[in-house]
């Protein structure tokens, strides 16, 4: 079993950045990969990024990427997703999640989720 909960949301202005931790209780945490999704009010909940168990290898999604970074620090058993030139759009419920196998974009491959946090970008 394994409960993550996530920190760091908050209302930022457009342009502005953001941090996002997701802090996991799994013993075992380094051997799970790690994704972070998020969830628009009346949107389906979508792929924002993942990284590997090793943080070797991730992934994005195209709206994201070169804004978005995602890392991991297994010795503190959280993974990070940093959040650069925010824009209106992203605005959303922020949610990780984990799963004992390589990365995935898919939100049903994922066995454990976070109660998510919120992220208001103003215009």
């Amino acid at each position: 079993q394994v409960q993550l909960v996530e920190s760091g949301g908050g209302l930022v202005q457009a342009g502005g950045s953001l941090r996002l931790s997701c802090a996991a209780s799994a013993r075992t945490f380094s051997t799970y990969a790690m994704g972070w999704f998020r969830q628009a009010p009346g949107k389906e909940r979508e792929f924002v990024g993942a990284i590997s168990w090793s943080g070797g290898n991730t992934a994005y999604t195209d709206s994201v990427k070169g804004r978005f970074t995602i890392s991991r620090d297994n010795a503190k058993n959280t993974v990070y997703l940093q959040m650069n030139s925010l824009k209106p759009e992203d605005t959303a419920v922020y949610s990780c999640a984990a799963r004992a196998r390589t990365i995935s974009r898919l939100v049903r491959e994922y066995d454990y989720w976070g109660q998510g946090t919120q992220v208001t970008v103003s215009s």
